[in-house]
């Protein structure tokens, strides 16, 4: 999770005061982003966020972590991608997407979007096996019978 102190918006100059937005908001809105990415599968949690979902609450803002160097927000991305996906054009998806996102919901310029894939996760196979058919299609029994 990022630092604890609260963003000021420079561009929000109004009479009535500044605007700041906490961190975790920020991690929120570029996690749901990367998410909504086709071929992304989830998001990167730790066991503390495991835990909380068993118990029902939703961790929304897992798999994201935030960094400021010079003045500029470093979002870091870590995802689970779908079996059979392009992954350098999901990467670029969840680039864009974030940095859009980003963008239009807090006019925050980023500085960079990094993404790092996790791992890959297969489909489930809905075969059935039969316990007595197991070894039918080998083909080293087929000379000997």
């Amino acid at each position: 999770m990022a630092e604890e102190t609260n963003i000021s918006l420079k561009k929000s100059s109004s009479d009535l005061g500044e605007i700041k937005i906490s961190p975790s908001v920020l991690e929120i809105i570029a996690s749901i982003a990367s998410v909504q990415v086709k071929g992304v599968k989830r998001m990167r949690g730790s066991l503390a966020t495991s835990v909380n979902e068993l118990f029902g609450r939703k961790e929304m803002g897992k798999g994201i972590k935030l960094d400021f160097h010079d003045g500029k927000l470093i979002v870091d991305v870590y995802v689970y991608l779908n079996y059979g996906v392009s992954v350098p054009k999901v990467a670029l998806n969840i680039q864009e997407q974030v940095k859009q996102q980003l963008l239009f919901m807090t006019e925050l310029d980023l500085g960079e979007v990094n993404v790092h894939v996790e791992g890959i996760v297969p489909d489930k196979s809905d075969k059935k096996y039969d316990p007595n058919t197991l070894f039918s299609g080998n083909s080293s029994n087929k000379g000997e019978k």
